[in-house]
Parts: C-alpha cells; structure tokens; sequence
C-alpha cells in the first residue's frame, strides 16, 4: 500500500454538530421500535440499522466485495476507528467484542449492550475461560460476532500483532461456526479517520465529524478458513492476519 499523507481538520467545525444532532434524530425516531421489539424479546435489528444511519451520517460510504456469512460467524478484523463498528454492523448486523470497561459509558454502553456485545477483560487470565463460553454461546445465538484482534486501533499503515487468546472460543470449533477474516480499507484518507495515540474519544469523533464530504469505506470478506486446517488459534490468528494484510497491500 501506497504511504498515506495525514491531513486532519484541527478545529471543530460546526458540521460536527449538525451531524451530531442527526445522529440523536435518529436515536430518537428508532428507540421506541428497538424498545418495542425488545418488548417481545425478539432480537432487535434496531441497532444495525441505527449504526448503519450513524456511518452515513458521519460521511462514510460503505461498500463490500467479497461474500460474507450471515450467520454463526467469527468475523476477524483490522481495527481503525469506532467508524469500524457502524461500517461493519450496517452491513451485516453483527455483535462486537469489546473491552468490559465500556459497558457503563453513558449511552454508548446501553447502545453496545443493546447491540448483543460480548464484553470481556483483556488483562484479567483468570476470567478467560468465562469470556470464551460466553463469545460461543453469542456465536451459537446465531448473530455475527466481530473480533479486532488487534486490541486496539491502529493508523492503517501496518497491522499490530493478533492477539490469539479469545479465538480459544472456537479452537476447535462446532461444525456450524465459520470463522471469516475481514479487511477494512478507509484507502488513502485512512490518517484522517484513524483514533490512535492519546486522542481521546470524543476528539477523535469531534474531528471525523468536522470533515467535509464524503469518504469511501471498503469492508473486504475474506475467504473463510477451514476448520481442518486451523485447528489451533495462533495458526488462525497468523492467517487471518496474512491474509487482511494482503487484501490491503501491507507488508
């Protein structure tokens, strides 16, 4: 991949806001159906639908190539920005893994919640067995679950190292789970989107969403794997990685 020159909106601009307030419309209009739904204990596509709406609003023309699996997948992801997450549940309407500390951020924890995610502890060993009898148990439900296992966001210029530990979850895995690799590709505009450093959350968003225009997102599926061939989570840690490096051109 070409090197990508970083060019951020240093100020935010009053679109940010305007964005902002569109995104609470929608909040608002689709609540009382996510509620009702939930009323019924159906699971809601409520939450898809309005992480689609917040990738639109935000500026992000998503586009996929590739076939993906609709259900009881792994998805196997790059990670970028929180972009990734509207991008990726828009499209397929699946759940996230994600770090147990976000569950009470306010809003954005109920919305996660809502959304089926599987929340774990990183650092704490002593809880994998838990968090992996958990992210199966989602599996077999039927949603798509997304796993970043970089553990964090990178620039886009090359990808961190994959942190094998939940794919256990699926070594070996049932014969009704898939596991897919992912590649996000935010093309040369990915200095602009990516959160990485000591940005915090909120100026990250602040800037995405001061941009002006419209921004291209590819979400490349991946040939699945073969449970025959990887039985064991770091060989399936080190291929999908090979292979979403390939897709976007990193060495």
């Amino acid at each position: 991949m070409a090197s990508h020159s970083i060019v951020r909106v240093e100020r935010t601009h009053p679109r940010a806001f305007v964005r902002i307030a569109a995104i609470v419309a929608v909040l608002l209009v689709l609540l009382p159906l996510h509620l009702l739904w939930r009323l019924f204990d159906r699971q809601s596509p409520i939450a898809g639908l309005f992480l689609r709406s917040v990738g639109w609003i935000a500026g992000a023309d998503v586009s996929v190539t590739g076939s993906p699996i609709r259900r009881k997948v792994l998805y196997i992801a790059n990670h970028i920005s929180w972009l990734d997450v509207p991008a990726l549940a828009g499209q397929t309407r699946c759940a996230f893994v994600a770090k147990a500390d976000m569950k009470p951020w306010p809003l954005i924890g109920w919305l996660t919640t809502s959304n089926n995610t599987v929340y774990v502890e990183r650092e704490a060993r002593h809880t994998a067995h838990h968090q992996a009898t958990a992210l199966q148990r989602g599996l077999l439900s039927g949603q798509p679950i997304t796993l970043f296992p970089e553990g964090t966001t990178a620039d886009g210029t090359a990808l961190l190292p994959f942190r094998s530990s939940l794919i256990a979850a699926v070594t070996p895995a049932p014969d009704e789970i898939s596991i897919q690799p992912i590649a996000l590709d935010y093309g040369p505009i990915v200095g602009e989107i990516a959160w990485v450093g000591e940005e915090s959350f909120g100026a990250n968003a602040l800037r995405v969403l001061s941009r002006p225009g419209r921004f291209p997102v590819r979400i490349h599926f991946l040939a699945p794997l073969s449970h025959e061939d990887f039985a064991d989570r770091k060989a399936i840690a080190a291929h999908s990685r090979a292979e979403i490096a390939a897709a976007l051109g990193l060495g």
